[in-house]
């Protein structure tokens, strides 16, 4: 080969290399989508600026085909983006605007007009020619085309490939300007260049061989191509029969299409069929299980009619038959059945005959159940029994017994007529009031018997004589000591007497509220867990189990909430009499005992404990609000108790004639002390106790305080120091802990009042001596020098020597036998201060005689003045005094 033959067959190559778009859009809008592309065209709005989107039409790869035309966005990172998407099928009108001209514009009709502008008119001509196609083929020319050149309806070659011919005709134009050499044509080059090298350097001579060359090889290639035009021939005549072929085959493939299009129409319309065949099938079955459901669910047996239409409910067999009957009807009633279809007159008939039903049963469930309210009450109650020694409280099982079979038709009616239930609890409530109030009025009685020890008909004796003529003498002697230790313990017996009684009252009321408050909160549907099962009745308590502690305050916002619950509020109408009847029977306590108040006060405070710690309790039991209520009351007792104590030591007057002793309200205070004390033994919190021993304690301390002012035949200071001595006594037995401070400030004022008592009587034996060096402290006090004051004439030597000359030895002696005997019958013998008062009294002499003798040192020095007695003196009168008596 020449180089000029090789260099003719060389094609042109593309220095650059871009994806086109419709391979972008064919891998990465429509493969994931499972579609095929068929025919791109980039379009814009006619009139506006424009802006890269593409029309595409599509084909889906699945069975039945669907055409599609799909808008398509491109966004700055050249990424696609479906913005549009219409059937094929609803395309009407494809209008190319002009047949002569050329023009870019196009116009699409759906249900509204699209008009766009193509990018070029070879890609608007092949857009337009694939719809054309696709209408005869798939759409059987439902789609109209106004305005579009037949030729380019007509034309073979697709826009794809015309776009590819003219951009390798243009790349090849561009190319043909230069081409670079390959390889092979360099070598071919150097290898002439070589053989004509002698030849090159006579540029004349090689240009002349090299036209020769041309001449030969032109010569040549002619003789060639005469040589191949026999060839050429017969190679177009073939080509001829080829286009025949393909024209028969293309006429034959326009008939098979318009047969298939006939046969599509037919298929597409059995498609239609079966689809309305397979709705309507649908729609029967549906319509069959609705029917079948309103029958199935609306239909009440006829037993159950006869049954809700009488209203038997007279045994217990005929109960269960109703509530059997009952439930089936509630069944019907509640079935959830779309509002069209109560307008049929069968379901509508069958409804109305269900109200009608439901309104007979509820009045005759109703008239039924409160005529068995009226009966139980009134009920007749027997009467108390007048030799009874046994506390025994009513029961209401036979009566729960009775009404808890209609449990299921309670919980019916106030399901289906919660207005008409409402008014049953109060029935109920009404009804049953008059038989607890008959009944509690006769086991108060009873226990009241039982406290007082006497019958009925002697009740109101032993009233006026235990109580009222009892609690009389106690204000009238109340000041005298007990007469001996069995009239304490007789007390302390009458309040263990008060404290069991009370107890069993609450234990026999406890089972009859809890018992009655479970019923109706199960039998009036009140509660959830009354309806799930029925709390099991609270185990019986021992009396051991009592050992509570006091509360400080009472849950008032418990109680509150208590009074709010709808069974609260039913027992309160149906035990309207507890309370008072309670009050009552607290009240004849206080007539018992004058401090009964204290052990009503403990047990009531101990059993609300017991019950509200206890796990089988009512967490807001009726009977809780009642005791909280009495614990009021108890607690106001008691501080009326305390109040009147007070008021009773403050306004206290002694005897005209005392002599001394204890004083009849310390008495009194430590009475009370001991009672109190035995009632709280067993008390963990004594707050209420305490503050009121503070109370009394301050108030004895200022009655014993205030007989300074009282005019008394005796030495004041000598009662305060017996009364304050006594009461440190009782304390320190006692050990109670808020009374220490009062413990030892008794102690003082009794240490106080004892060196009182003893230097008023340290004055009478040696009384003018006694005076005499008084005045001598007063002159020595007034600025007189101590050696000074023997000049004075009053205080003189001579005087001294007088006063001391008139108590000898022996008149000391005898004025101190004198003052014994006096603080004998003074002191009284229960508090045993006589030794302690002479033992004070003689160390107080001593000290008087040393200070008398120091004064005759200093005020009268080298005198020689000296007593007739000395210390050791006055001890042996001391001791031979005790002695003596002893």
């Amino acid at each position: 080969m020449s180089f000029s033959a090789h260099n003719c067959c060389l094609l042109p190559l593309s220095q650059f290399t871009m994806t086109s778009p419709w391979i972008l859009l064919e891998k990465d809008v429509f493969a994931p989508l499972n579609e095929r592309l068929l025919e791109i065209v980039h379009i814009w709005k006619t009139g506006k600026k424009r802006k890269g989107s593409v029309l595409c039409v599509v084909v889906a790869n699945y069975r039945p085909i669907q055409l599609f035309l799909v808008k398509v966005k491109a966004d700055r990172g050249e990424q696609y983006k479906i913005t549009n998407r219409w059937l094929l099928k609803y395309l009407k009108l494809v209008d190319g605007k002009t047949v002569n001209q050329v023009t870019l514009d196009f116009e699409l009709q759906f249900d509204k007009v699209y008009k766009w502008t193509a990018g070029s008119c070879d890609e608007k001509n092949a857009f337009i020619r694939c719809l054309w196609k696709l209408n005869h083929r798939y759409l059987s020319g439902t789609i109209t085309f106004v305005n579009v050149p037949s030729c380019t309806m007509e034309g073979k070659q697709g826009p794809q490939e015309n776009a590819k011919a003219s951009a390798e005709a243009e790349n090849q134009e561009e190319d043909c300007v230069y081409q670079e050499m390959t390889p092979k044509e360099t070598a071919d080059m150097l290898k002439l260049m070589e053989e004509y090298e002698p030849i090159v350097n006579h540029a004349a001579a090689f240009a002349e061989q090299l036209s020769s060359d041309l001449q030969v090889l032109d010569e040549t290639n002619l003789q060639a191509i005469i040589s191949s035009e026999r060839q050429v021939m017969l190679l177009m005549n073939s080509i001829d029969e080829a286009l025949v072929e393909v024209a028969k085959v293309e006429e034959t493939l326009q008939i098979h299409d318009k047969l298939l299009g006939s046969l599509k129409q037919q298929m597409d319309h059995i498609q239609q069929e079966n689809f309305l065949l397979h709705r309507i099938e649908s729609n029967q079955e549906k319509l069959m299980g609705e029917i079948l459901f309103l029958t199935s669910n609306l239909d009440l047996n006829e037993e159950h009619c006869q049954v809700l239409r009488q209203g038997d409910l007279s045994s217990p067999r005929k109960v269960e038959v109703c509530i059997a009957a009952v439930e089936a009807l509630s069944s019907c009633m509640n079935v959830q059945i779309q509002p069209g279809y109560r307008k049929l007159q069968a379901v509508a008939e069958q409804l109305i005959m269900f109200e009608t039903l439901k309104q007979n049963f509820e009045n005759s469930f109703i008239s039924h159940i409160t005529s068995i309210f009226e009966q139980q009450g009134n009920i007749q109650v027997p009467p108390v029994m007048q030799q009874t020694n046994k506390l025994i409280s009513p029961t209401h099982k036979p009566y729960h017994d009775e009404l808890l079979p209609y449990v299921p038709l309670m919980t019916w009616l106030k399901n289906t007529n919660p207005m008409l239930f409402s008014d049953l609890p109060k029935v109920y409530a009404r009804s049953l009031c008059r038989l607890y109030e008959k009944e509690i009025k006769n086991f108060f009685e009873m226990a009241r018997m039982l406290l007082l020890g006497r019958a009925k008909d002697s009740l109101q004796e032993c009233l006026d004589r235990t109580g009222f003529m009892a609690y009389g003498n106690r204000r009238q002697s109340q000041f005298g000591l007990p007469e001996n230790r069995n009239e304490e313990e007789d007390d302390l017996d009458k309040g263990n007497h008060v404290k069991q009684m009370l107890q069993q009252v609450l234990r026999g009321l406890q089972p009859l509220c809890t018992s009655e408050q479970r019923f109706i909160e199960k039998f009036f549907v009140l509660s959830q867990d009354a309806i799930r099962q029925q709390v099991p009745e609270p185990p019986a308590t021992s009396e051991r189990e009592e050992d509570a502690a006091f509360p400080e305050e009472l849950p008032c916002a418990k109680i509150k909430s208590q009074l709010e619950e709808p069974s609260a509020q039913l027992l309160t109408e149906m035990f309207s009499s507890l309370e008072p009847e309670l009050r009552g029977f607290i009240d004849t306590f206080n007539k018992v005992h004058e401090f009964s108040c204290l052990q009503v006060l403990v047990t009531l405070n101990d059993y609300m404990l017991e019950i509200q710690g206890s796990s089988s309790a009512l967490s807001s039991s009726f009977l809780n609000t009642v005791l909280s209520n009495m614990l009021l009351l108890a607690k106001n007792n008691f501080n009326k108790c305390i109040y009147a104590l007070c008021k009773e030591i403050e306004e206290a007057k002694l005897p005209s004639k005392m002599k001394g002793g204890i004083l009849p309200f310390v008495s009194r205070f430590e009475e009370y002390v001991n009672f109190s004390e035995e009632a709280f033994k067993w008390a963990q919190q004594r707050g209420e106790l305490e503050k009121a021993h503070m109370k009394l304690v301050d108030t004895v301390f200022n009655s014993i305080n205030n007989l300074s002012s009282v005019n008394l035949k005796v030495n004041t200071d000598m009662v305060i120091m017996e009364n304050f001595h006594h009461v440190h006594c009782f304390l320190l037995q006692k050990k109670i802990r808020c009374l220490e401070t009062k413990q030892r400030e008794a102690k003082e004022m009794y240490s106080e009042h004892l060196v009182l008592y003893v230097t008023q009587c340290l004055g009478q034996p040696l009384e003018k001596l006694k005076h005499f060096f008084e005045g001598v402290k007063t002159r020595v006090a007034q600025g007189v020098k101590e050696e000074e004051v023997s000049f004075h004439l009053a205080y003189s030597k001579q005087e001294l020597r007088k006063v001391i000359e008139k108590y000898p030895g022996k008149e000391v002696k005898r004025a101190l036998e004198t003052l014994y005997k006096k603080i004998v019958k003074s002191l009284s013998p229960e508090e045993n201060l006589l030794p302690v008062v002479w033992q004070a009294m003689e160390q107080k002499f001593i000290c008087q005689y040393q200070e008398f003798e120091d004064l005759i040192q200093r005020c009268y020095a080298g005198s020689g003045i000296t007593m007739d007695f000395t210390v050791e003196d006055l001890l042996s009168y001391f001791n031979s005094i005790t002695q003596f008596k002893m």
